[in-house]
């Protein structure tokens, strides 16, 4: 295949968007892939639209179309809320528009800035063409094609020279607000790196924001003062969110601030405001939850955040919708499983998932959150679900099972803990025989089966000795032996202080049980949990003053807490001693320094909730006309695929033949729909392993209305692209994978499908 570079040089600029796919005869990239070259195989395929609240941005470039002028500034304020996939795909549409502008290829360089070898490519592109540009924009250019430069070999010296030219651009541009903005981003991200010795950050983005309050800027200023003094930079976070409303990491970052502050309530709303921002943008541009930057992360934090302020089960619901959402095969995300800490190249091993997925992170949150808040039958009924059942993470699973067997005891079950106490035993039985025949060296060739090291089944024997330790532990304190809980408390792990407080409390231990409270409330400021704990300590060793002053502290913050959760229900003696009413919440006061905060409700739904899947009539390789309102009840796999010319989709239909009794079996169909001609439709037949066909249903799409309608379609160089739906029998769509490539990781889309169809989806959520 041509190299990048190659592409984009020899490429005419003007053909971006009105150039037809090659012919399958013509020698050129393979159907789906970019007819300019690998950097453009990647990103954003589908066009742009303008959002209309990015940021208060006037970045003028040389253009003459008034559209790509508004497109840029878009990119540019989507660029400065760190989201690249979106600002990459403003950029591309600027090149559509006006394929001269250099500065649409600086863009693009600028969003996959992550990605070296792709943002290359786009700076040489836009450094061929930045002879057609002015002075200011070829500064702009050269600056970046100076963190390229291939000529210095020390990457500390290529980001020195990058940020002097930026300087050079501020010095001779005073009053260019972007080329602050930008100095301002390059110094918080690699001035440290580059010992770079500029201006300061906070002083650049204040000179911004005194000019444009709007301006996205802000962005930078909680970045720098984050982790450091958080104080300063309230006002940018109160800024923020407003400042481009239609970027959820925007609304995000003051999160950051708020929690440094342990101001959670006002970090879960803009977590909150965020989450309902990329709802609003996944739901119309029908994105999964998982490829939007930063989703998961502030929904995980989201979660912490309402459990820190007491909201136990609406973190709860929203750790089991995580849980919920649609999964990205890592075969997507990661293209080279080698390197991954994990690999399975057969098809029917354990699935692989990201452990920074909504998935991962909403189990661990989710258990975290049961056991934290002593809602034992709860998590025992979960753990027979979906949402607990033990999957392929190993650590995981000890961890499920071990709590499985502590909450039977708590609710008074001796006998059903043995069940789960018996399953760790056996496991322990295993690892131990296999830490004699792991190795502790690299294979040199790619494994057959998964494989562990010696040192991590060594460590996974040791975390579950403790977990049964820990088990045992419950047993005895339950059977009054304190002597053997003593002795089993010291050998387990991960006990959370304030526990282990209650536990010493059990065991005699006043003063160690009081200690230990109070070092659970000074590590955790203004958490409602740690500190109830605390009142309840006091109150249970007889030092009722303090615990009823404790109890007004617990009361400030209780003002959106679940007062039906154990840590809050042991405080009612407490309450009434007080002359409280039953219901003793105060409502917390309302912050003078948040800024603006439109309704939650008019940034977007709460939850994603998946799209109503385009109908289509097609017809078939028989003749017959197929509609996808036909199918209604019954689930099934839409394979949008190439033709029979593109090998690599004829390999994916050969894949997802012999697993057609597998959907079978868990009741969907497939649909393969082509670019064919229904007369062509033949040449695909002829192609199947068999040469007679395959055992699912191929219809025609040649007029490409379909692959548009589902987005499996480039926009910008007018040609089809492969798409894999999975769509529910309420014709929803609950997965898919649109790419310059045919989706082949069949075991995953097995499971995948399994799981997601034994999941009810609540729009109204």
């Amino acid at each position: 295949m041509r190299s990048a570079l190659f592409c984009v040089f020899c490429l005419s600029a003007t053909v971006l968007i009105a150039a037809a796919p090659p012919s399958l005869e013509t020698p050129g990239p393979h159907p789906g892939h970019s007819i300019h070259g690998e950097a453009f195989n990647e990103g954003p395929r589908q066009a742009a639209y303008l959002m209309g609240n990015t940021g208060g941005i006037n970045f003028p470039i040389s253009t003459a179309n008034k559209e790509a002028q508004a497109f840029f500034n878009q990119g540019i304020g989507q660029l400065h809320g760190f989201w690249t996939l979106e600002a990459e795909r403003s950029f591309r549409q600027v090149a559509a528009l006006d394929p001269t502008c250099a500065m649409a290829y600086w863009g693009m360089a600028m969003a996959t800035m992550g990605n070296n070898k792709r943002a290359k490519s786009f700076t040489a592109k836009a450094t061929a063409l930045k002879a057609g540009a002015s002075e200011r924009e070829q500064l702009w250019i050269d600056s970046l094609a100076a963190y390229f430069d291939d000529a210095i070999k020390e990457d500390k010296a290529r980001k020195k020279n990058c940020l002097d030219k930026l300087a050079k651009l501020v010095e001779t541009q005073p009053d260019d607000l972007e080329a602050k903005a930008f100095f301002a981003y390059m110094i918080w991200k690699d001035g440290r790196a580059a010992d770079f010795k500029g201006p300061d950050l906070d002083k650049l983005v204040l000179e911004i924001t005194s000019k444009n309050p709007r301006h996205p800027a802000h962005h930078y200023r909680i970045h720098h003062w984050d982790y450091k003094n958080a104080k300063q930079a309230l006002d940018s976070a109160a800024a923020c969110g407003t400042a481009a409303a239609d970027i959820a990491h925007m609304w995000h970052m003051p999160g950051h601030i708020y929690s440094q502050l342990h101001r959670y309530a006002d970090a879960a709303w803009q977590q909150e405001a965020s989450a309902r921002v990329d709802h609003t943008h996944q739901i119309r541009s029908q994105l999964l939850p998982d490829q939007i930057h930063n989703y998961a992360h502030n929904n995980e934090w989201l979660i912490r955040n309402l459990a820190f302020i007491g909201r136990a089960h609406d973190a709860i619901d929203l750790a089991k919708n995580m849980i919920e959402l649609p999964r990205i095969s890592e075969k997507r995300r990661q293209p080279n499983p080698i390197t991954s800490t994990n690999y399975f190249p057969t098809t029917n091993g354990p699935i692989n998932i990201s452990k920074t997925s909504s998935y991962a992170y909403g189990r661990t949150r989710l258990l975290d959150l049961l056991v934290r808040f002593e809602l034992w039958d709860e998590l025992i009924a979960l753990s027979k679900t979906p949402f607990l059942t033990p999957d392929d993470d190993a650590d995981e699973r000890i961890r499920i099972i071990k709590y499985t067997g502590i909450a039977q005891l708590e609710l008074g079950r001796p006998t059903q803990s043995r069940e789960p106490y018996l399953r760790l035993s056996l496991l322990l039985a295993a690892n131990r025989a296999a830490t004699n025949s792991a190795s502790t060296n690299t294979p040199a060739k790619p494994p057959t089966k998964p494989v562990v090291s010696k040192n991590v089944i060594e460590q996974r024997v040791k975390n579950i000795e403790a977990a049964l330790a820990e088990i045992r532990m419950h047993q005895s304190l339950r059977d009054h032996d304190t002597n053997k809980a003593r002795i089993e408390l010291t050998k387990s792990r991960d006990v959370a202080v304030e526990d282990q407080s209650r536990i010493q409390l059990a065991l005699g231990d006043h003063a160690k049980a009081e200690q230990l409270a109070l070092d659970a409330v000074k590590g955790a400021t203004n958490q409602i949990r740690p500190i109830a704990n605390y009142a309840y300590v006091l109150s249970a060793i007889g030092k009722t003053p303090l615990a009823l002053e404790t109890m007004k502290a617990v009361r400030s913050l209780a003002g959106r807490a679940d007062l039906n959760i154990p840590a809050i229900q042991r405080l009612a003696p407490l309450a009434l001693q007080l002359g409280w009413p039953k219901d003793w919440q105060q409502p917390a006061p309302s912050p003078n320094d948040i800024g603006e905060r439109p309704p939650l409700e008019s940034l977007g739904p709460f939850r994603w909730h998946p799209i109503a899947a385009p109908d289509w009539a097609l017809t078939d390789s028989n003749g017959r006309k197929i509609t996808l309102s036909g199918q209604r009840g019954k689930p099934v796999i839409v394979i949008f695929y190439l033709g029979a010319g593109c090998v690599h989709c004829i390999e994916q239909l050969n894949l997802f033949a012999p697993a057609n009794d597998q959907f079978k079996k868990l009741g969907v169909s497939l649909i393969a729909i082509s670019t064919e001609s229904v007369s062509d439709l033949r040449l695909t037949i002829g192609k199947s392993i068999s040469a007679k066909g395959f055992p699912f249903t191929v219809a025609s799409d040649a007029s490409l209305q379909t692959f548009k309608a589902y987005r499996a379609y480039d926009d910008f160089e007018r040609q089809p692209l492969h798409g894999t739906f999975l769509i529910d029998g309420e014709g929803r769509v609950r997965w898919q994978d649109i790419s310059f490539e045919p989706f082949n990781d069949i075991h995953f889309l097995l499971a995948e499908t399994k799981r997601l169809l034994a999941t009810p989806v609540d729009r109204n959520k």
